[in-house]
């Protein structure tokens, strides 16, 4: 393991600042569709396996978005689950707090693509006594339903912008691992076009490494706003739509066999209802589909999620 920081992590101050992200984002949202999002303020009962508190922000039926999601949480536990610990042996039964933000937008229009972003701070007190294990993870990623180079290369450029400062490595490095992370295995597939990942991380320091996920969050709004105003106007029709379910299909997939955050939110006791508000409101599946040739929704199936570089 890396080294650990411990005392110096100001959870008050990271709580705040994620408050106070998912307030912006959310009312940035609400201006944009026009209709406010409900919050439900949620407390864990006394007894339950976790503790601890949270807001859960939903905007559903919208003009512009289906269903956007948005989600504050901090709680605590007995002992860190299987999911946060299978690269970390030494911390199997460690008590542990986790508080972070996790959105997902989906847009009624299948011509905006859908974004996820995630911000996050874990801290576990190992067993043998030793310091708590504090560190930090995130990232955001699009997953279009049609296919705009320049949607792309604004996200993933708005994604480096947010990284640069903390060393030069950092946007590749984790460009890099949201393309490996973000990928449906049993149908060798990305799930869209990537963005940034990085989890389990402490490398920074405290200050630098909340800094850096600070910046992550604060990312989303400029990474995804233009791009929606952009598109949100496209006329559309029954083939696009359709094709839009088809592909949240995928997103569903995803959510439930390989993410690791839904992994952790179920196995971990958390409120199921938060955890799966990531769940567009309709998805579709079908047998064996094949693209039209030539089509704009070839374009995206073999030309944008395969991965590649866009910045």
């Amino acid at each position: 393991m890396s080294e650990q920081f411990t005392s110096s992590v100001d959870v008050a101050g990271v709580r705040n600042f994620l408050v106070g992200l998912q307030a912006r984002i959310t009312n940035a949202l609400a201006q944009l569709d026009g209709q406010s999002f409900a919050a439900d303020h949620w407390q864990k009962a006394p007894g339950e396996l976790l503790q601890g508190n949270g807001i859960t922000q939903i905007l559903e039926g919208g003009k512009v978005f289906e269903r956007a999601g948005c989600g504050f949480s901090h709680v605590r536990g007995p002992k860190l689950p299987p999911s946060a610990t299978q690269h970390r042996p030494e911390l199997v039964g460690a008590p542990f707090q986790a508080m972070g933000v996790s959105l997902v937008f989906h847009p009624l229009n299948p011509y905006v693509p859908t974004v996820h972003m995630n911000v996050r701070m874990l801290a576990a007190t190992p067993a043998d006594g030793s310091p708590v294990v504090c560190w930090f993870g995130g990232g955001m990623d699009l997953t279009p339903y049609y296919a705009f180079e320049e949607d792309a290369v604004h996200f993933h450029q708005t994604c480096k912008e947010a990284l640069t400062p903390f060393g030069d490595d950092k946007y590749p490095r984790f460009k890099k691992w949201c393309d490996e992370y973000f990928y449906l295995k049993h149908r060798d597939e990305q799930r869209g076009i990537g963005g940034v990942f990085f989890d389990d991380f402490q490398e920074l320091g405290p200050e630098q490494s909340f800094a850096m996920m600070q910046s992550v969050g604060d990312g989303l709004l400029k990474a995804y706003l233009p791009i929606v105003e952009k598109r949100k106007d496209t006329p559309y029709g029954e083939r696009e739509r359709e094709f839009q379910l088809y592909r949240r299909g995928r997103y569903v997939e995803f959510n439930l066999v390989w993410d690791r955050g839904t992994h952790f939110g179920l196995q971990s006791g958390g409120r199921t209802e938060s955890i799966l508000m990531s769940m567009p409101p309709l998805a579709s599946w079908s047998y064996q589909r094949a693209v039209e040739p030539g089509s704009h929704e070839e374009l995206l199936t073999k030309e944008f999620l395969p991965r590649r570089d866009w910045v």
